[in-house]
């Protein structure tokens, strides 16, 4: 009983201790955020192992099973083809065919009837995010939306559509006895969904979280638990020196910190609970995390703030039980350590210079060239936090002069301590700066990925949708092809061809007088070939992105009828295009619905090189992941370094406390703070955005870079704004010490 009244008596004293000290309130403020954050980390490791693992189950589950020999001539049988949409600037998503068969048809997941002819069941995501195209009505008349049962995750895009003729048994139409394991063997190019092609790896994503979070807050977690260590130092060497022993010490330290530590636990369990409880769209990446898939894993995101609970506890008892160095002797520590800050400075200008620049000495292929761009980062990270830290020191040499010239007392002190600790000031902007040139890294490499798209992308701006290609699904019969280019408006149709296969090289074009004008072409009465440069820019991006190199091109006036009776008997190779005279825009959601109104299965519409721009669309939507984790990353780092500093900062405020009676005022905290917190903090933000992008300009697609001035302005907004909140905390808190202090004999 003795036992337990003592080790309540020093977690209470510790708790009183870590009220008193000198920065109790910023050391608590730091172990909160230190839990919080880690939970949350952990967390998300969780939640991406229970998205990733609950849309294969659910994906495996809606697969359908081809019959095998032992059930060929099974009795129910489903029709099946997977096709495939997209929305304008989206990316593709599963259309799939469906039709009874023979006897009870069975239904994928999802569905509890079966469509009528005509007739199209639509995911709910799809539907909404398809309001402005008029997405229910493109496949026909809704038959109702998929149950999420049938869906991998709730935003998923599907759509299953029933053709008002049926499909026949031939290819490439497929017959499927069932779906998922319970129903045989499932077979694996029938799954609808594309999900499984155009999600990352679940390793990229977890070494994406552990990169730009965990990692972050085990920073913050060290920063916190060695907050005020100073102060807790002597208090240890008290203890020790009243006959305390290890696990005393221990409780002391536990005590100190079990409060904020459960008040972070609180909040991000309640986070975690509300994303098990419900669906929560992630800011930013317009990703929809589904509750159902966290509900399996329960039992594994109620451990996460349990486990960060217990290594933020055990962490601060380490790192107060561990032996100082430095901890004893008189002998003055020497200010010379920080020598070597100004040679080091003196490298980054170089090593920037060759990660830009030295690139160039090399041919596009050759691995020199990488190499020598990787080194000069390398430099760069290495020397830049020395050449803010020298900048800097330099400055508070001016700063001293101006004060002492001006009579500013907060100006005079923040430039000598400022010019005094240059290594401070290294270790406060280390994190921030080489966080936000690894960012601009992991952003420009992964444009560099979507060369494909960025072309398209530039077609798409020089053209817009004054022509579009048209790919029927199938072959399809003249008099439908002839009704789809009457339904569309004040347009022009042409057929573009390649080789036949013979000795010729020419694409052949056809198209009556009025297209071959809309092109700028001749009308001839015979077949022309057309050598030099080609006027038109419609003419010239839709050769572009045909599938032969180097064609000549072959003129070929036909009638309508001709025209139509050849788009439909064409092969796959072939490339029918619409096009407005006026160069006006055509509407490609009105051109789809359309299609599915003339053709037995619709068509593919699209600009010229659009289908690169819709399968780039995942490297986007990953993109924006990495913008949203490592601007986390930067925040908390931020967070990390400005907490470090402040703490030191206020170590240091009960000297300066004498200052307000010499001064008169309280103005002398809030420049020293300013000097000491904010600057380096802005510098290291401004800088390290700068110096990331100018990393990052030699990886561009086609000139173009995906370091925009809105990711600039975002990166150092996050780091001025939690700069400032830092600041003003500092300043508060330092004043508050300030008004606190009394003069010996009062």
């Amino acid at each position: 009983m003795d036992t337990l009244k003592l080790a309540r008596r020093l977690l209470a004293i510790g708790r009183v201790a870590g009220r008193r000290a000198e920065a109790g309130g910023v050391r608590f403020v730091a172990l909160l955020l230190a839990t919080l954050v880690l939970a949350l980390s952990l967390g998300s490791l969780v939640a991406v192992h229970a998205v990733y693992a609950g849309k294969e189950e659910r994906r495996t589950a809606r697969t359908p099973v081809a019959p095998d020999r032992a059930r060929e001539h099974a009795a129910n049988t489903t029709a099946w083809l997977v096709g495939s949409d997209s929305l304008d600037g989206e990316r593709r998503f599963s259309v799939v065919y469906l039709a009874p068969h023979k006897g009870n048809a069975p239904l994928p997941p999802g569905l509890d009837r079966w469509p009528g002819p005509g007739e199209a069941a639509l995911s709910p995501a799809l539907r909404k995010a398809g309001v402005g195209e008029d997405i229910d009505r493109r496949y026909g008349k809704l038959a109702g939306t998929i149950d999420e049962r049938g869906l991998d995750e709730p935003s998923e895009w599907l759509v299953y559509v029933r053709p008002r003729d049926g499909l026949s048994a031939q290819r490439p139409t497929d017959i499927v006895t069932g779906f998922g394991p319970t129903a045989g063997r499932v077979s694996a190019a029938l799954e609808p969904g594309s999900g499984r092609l155009d999600d990352k790896p679940e390793s990229m994503f977890q070494t994406a979280v552990i990169g730009m979070l965990v990692l972050p807050a085990v920073a913050l977690l060290v920063v916190a638990a060695r907050t005020g260590a100073h102060s807790r130092d002597r208090r240890t060497a008290l203890i020790a020196a009243l006959g305390g022993r290890r696990l005393d010490r221990a409780l002391v330290a536990t005590g100190e910190a079990v409060l904020p530590a459960v008040l972070g636990v609180v909040v991000a369990a309640a986070a975690v609970a509300a994303a098990v409880l419900h669906d929560i769209r992630i800011p930013y990446t317009d990703y929809t995390l589904s509750s159902s898939h966290l509900r399996h894993y329960g039992w594994a995101a109620a451990l996460a703030p349990l486990t960060a609970f217990l290594i933020i506890l055990t962490t601060v008892v380490v790192a107060d039980l561990a032996p100082r160095r430095g901890a004893s002797g008189t002998r003055p520590r020497s200010t010379s350590t920080h020598t070597w800050l100004p040679r080091l400075a003196v490298l980054c200008p170089i090593a920037i210079i060759l990660a830009v620049r030295g690139p160039d000495l090399f041919t596009p292929d050759s691995v020199s060239r990488t190499l020598t761009s990787w080194a000069g980062i390398a430099g760069t990270i290495l020397t830049l936090p020395a050449a803010i830290a020298t900048i800097t020191a330099k400055a508070g040499n001016l700063l001293t002069r101006w004060g002492r010239a001006h009579g500013l007392p907060g100006t005079l002190v923040a430039g000598r301590r400022t010019s005094t600790h240059p290594g401070a000031t290294a270790r406060l902007v280390t994190g921030v700066s080489i966080a936000l040139i690894l960012l601009m890294q992991a952003i420009a490499w992964q444009g560099l990925f979507g060369a494909q798209t960025t072309a398209a992308r530039q077609t798409l701006d020089r053209i817009g949708r004054s022509v579009v290609t048209v790919g029927t699904h199938g072959r399809v019969s003249a008099s439908a092809m002839a009704e789809f280019f009457s339904g569309v408006p004040a347009a022009e149709a042409v057929l573009l061809t390649p080789p036949d296969g013979s000795q010729d090289t020419y694409l052949t074009l056809y198209g009556d007088c009025a297209a071959l004008a809309a092109l700028r072409l001749p009308c001839p009465a015979r077949e022309t070939r057309v050598d030099g440069f080609l006027e038109d820019p419609k003419l010239r991006e839709l050769i572009r992105w045909t599938p032969h190199m180097d064609p000549e091109l072959l003129i070929r006036r036909v009638d309508a009828r001709t025209l139509t009776e050849r788009a439909a008997s064409s092969s796959n190779s072939a490339t029918v295009a619409v096009l407005r005279p006026d160069g006006e825009p055509l509407s490609v959601p009105a051109l789809k619905r359309l299609s599915y109104e003339t053709f037995p299965r619709g068509a593919t519409v699209s600009a010229p090189g659009e289908d690169q721009l819709t399968a780039g669309v995942p490297n986007r939507d990953q993109g924006r992941w990495s913008v949203l984790l490592g601007m986390a990353g930067i925040a908390v780092l931020a967070t990390t370094a400005g907490i470090s500093t402040m703490a030191e900062f206020l170590r240091q405020g009960r000297a300066l406390a004498p200052l307000s009676v010499l001064t008169g005022g309280l103005r002398v905290f809030r420049t020293s703070a300013a000097w000491s917190v904010l600057g380096p903090l802005v510098l290291a933000g401004a800088a390290g955005s700068a110096v990331g992008a100018a990393l990052a300009a030699p990886v561009t697609v086609s000139g173009e870079s995906y370091i925009t001035g809105w990711l600039l302005l975002s990166t150092t907004g996050v780091v001025l704004v939690i700069s400032l909140l830092l600041w003003g905390w500092a300043s508060h808190v330092a004043i508050r010490q300030a008004q606190t202090w009394r003069p010996s004999g009062e």
